[in-house]
């Protein structure tokens, strides 16, 4: 999957954002990544609402979207 998510994300929750890309649960983490080195971005939200998430782990503002995975060919 390379096109971001919209969901929408509740404030002052904890979210686990996956950054090797292994989840089967994309764009969160369903831990993957044990055998990687790699770990979850833990994150949080201000404002109840929708967000863009990336699931191509390029973005340069993770968890969300950036545009990044428009350069994926």
């Amino acid at each position: 999957m390379n096109k971001p998510v919209k969901l929408k994300l509740e404030a002052e929750k904890n979210y686990a954002w996956c950054t090797c890309g292994l989840s089967s649960k994309l764009p969160f983490c369903d831990g993957k990544h044990s055998d990687t080195g790699m770990h979850p971005l833990i994150f949080k939200v201000d404002e109840t609402k929708d967000y863009w998430l990336c699931t191509c782990q390029l973005t340069k503002k993770p968890p969300f979207c950036d545009g990044s995975h428009k350069q994926i060919k």
